[in-house]
């Protein structure tokens, strides 16, 4: 799967956690995340950083955090139309 980094807007609560609220594809589209459904780190290295499986309109997608930029896999189509 190939990663096409993005840009998310996101808020850091007080306590250092990360919320994502927006996702920006590289044309300028964007959606909104209704709702961060889970986040976790990888234990076997299938992924890199923080992998946010998150709710946009009604469809669960997932995001990642790596080293202060966003990504997500394509498989063949994009992740988040």
């Amino acid at each position: 799967m190939n990663r096409t980094y993005v840009d998310v807007e996101c808020i850091c609560l007080v306590n250092g956690t990360i919320v994502p609220k927006k996702v920006i594809w590289r044309d300028g589209r964007s959606w909104d995340i209704v709702r961060v459904i889970h986040s976790c780190t990888s234990i076997g290295g299938e992924f890199d950083g923080i992998r946010y499986t998150v709710l946009i309109g009604n469809s669960e997608k997932q995001i990642y955090l790596t080293k202060g930029r966003w990504y997500v896999e394509e498989t063949g189509r994009e992740e988040a139309s």
